[in-house]
């Protein structure tokens, strides 16, 4: 963690490099214009080229590696999507606001509807006592001991690396997507229907073109892929060994939260490339309107915030079994660290609870 991040709220916002990040949110047409074109453009033509080689009769093992490229390139996208609903990724808001839907159809996500969710996940993160907001649901050791049986086994199904990396992705973007949240706004709800209606013209138009088996095999593998790969990413941000601000309200800090409850994900250059900058996320939380294509600059040019530990490809998939927030340790554990902790925590209590005489030596038999 950055040797500042214990201060209080007012000293970071007045230390100077913390005010100096605000040069960085300055968005630049030219810079966003380029990502549009150097991964929409592929995009689509490597969507064209699976099309052909399905409807050709190509093995379908040839095209998988294609869908792996395309999908990794709809993250990006997502990226793109992401800094719209920030109001960042362009100077002008109505481009922010055209363009977001756009990209916004493309990974079937509605604007407004996420937009609004994750604008409650920034006021959030890592605030005990407002839980649940755009993030994954974590329960503290003691939630979890008090829940019922029932309940404790569903969080155990949902926290399983199967459910939430493999299945979770694709049930949330191709199916609780299409419904906007119980009290949504009337703007929120037509985000959500013109989103959906733009969806079915496009799956209509594809019907009526190239078959619905071929949109399928297409379409499918490379939404599910990605949205897999997002649901990783935005855990990992957040749900990680070292992770070490978890608050109630009262003691809630935005600035700590995002300094030491939001990860550095240091990842080799081309997956960094592929996600959009977002491992340096616990700059995005600090100031989330800096575009991805500053955040890397950002880093680069603020001494400060390289102090963070960064986390690893290869030690973030540790965090995958981190599920429930030990208050007493103030660290994300596992279920078996839980009930490794119990059992020692029950042999303490009975070793306490014997009679004086019981813990004394016997006798010596020699």
């Amino acid at each position: 963690m950055i040797a500042s991040s214990g201060s209080t709220k007012g000293q970071v916002v007045r230390s100077d490099w913390y005010k100096g990040l605000s040069q960085f949110e300055k968005p630049h047409l030219g810079r966003a214009l380029w990502q549009v074109f150097n991964t929409v453009i592929p995009f689509g033509c490597l969507m064209a080229v699976m099309v052909w080689m399905v409807q050709a009769g190509i093995t379908y093992w040839l095209v998988l590696p294609l869908v792996f490229l395309a999908a990794g390139l709809l993250v990006r996208v997502f990226i793109f999507f992401h800094d719209c609903c920030h109001g960042s990724f362009f100077a002008s808001h109505c481009a922010n606001q055209i363009m977001g839907f756009i990209f916004g159809v493309l990974v079937f996500t509605p604007f407004d509807d996420w937009r609004t969710n994750h604008s409650g996940h920034h006021a959030t993160t890592g605030n005990l006592d407002k839980r649940g907001i755009g993030d994954v649901e974590t329960w503290t050791v003691a939630e979890y001991n008090a829940a019922p049986k029932l309940k404790r086994f569903i969080y155990r199904i949902t926290r399983n690396p199967l459910v939430l990396f493999l299945l979770a992705g694709p049930v949330i973007f191709l199916i609780l997507y299409r419904f906007p949240k119980r009290g949504a706004n009337a703007r929120v709800r037509n985000s959500v229907a013109l989103t959906n209606l733009a969806i079915s013209a496009i799956i209509a138009t594809a019907v009526f073109t190239i078959g619905l088996r071929t949109y399928l095999l297409v379409q499918l593998p490379v939404i599910g892929l990605a949205s897999a790969i997002g649901v990783w990413m935005f855990y990992v941000q957040h749900q990680f060994e070292g992770v070490v601000y978890w608050e109630h309200h009262k003691e809630w800090d935005p600035i700590r939260a995002a300094l030491e409850g939001s990860s550095y994900y240091k990842l080799p250059g081309l997956l960094q490339w592929f996600s959009g900058n977002i491992g340096l996320h616990h700059i995005h939380h600090l100031r989330p309107k800096i575009p991805n294509y500053n955040l890397q600059h950002c880093f680069d040019q603020t001494p400060a915030l390289q102090e963070v530990a960064p986390i690893t490809l290869g030690r973030s998939f540790r965090c995958m079994f981190l599920n429930l927030w030990d208050e007493s340790s103030r660290r994300l554990i596992s279920f078996r660290t839980m009930k490794r902790k119990r059992r020692q925590e029950q042999i303490l209590a009975a070793v306490n609870d014997l009679p004086a005489r019981e813990l004394l030596p016997g006798p010596s038999r020699d």
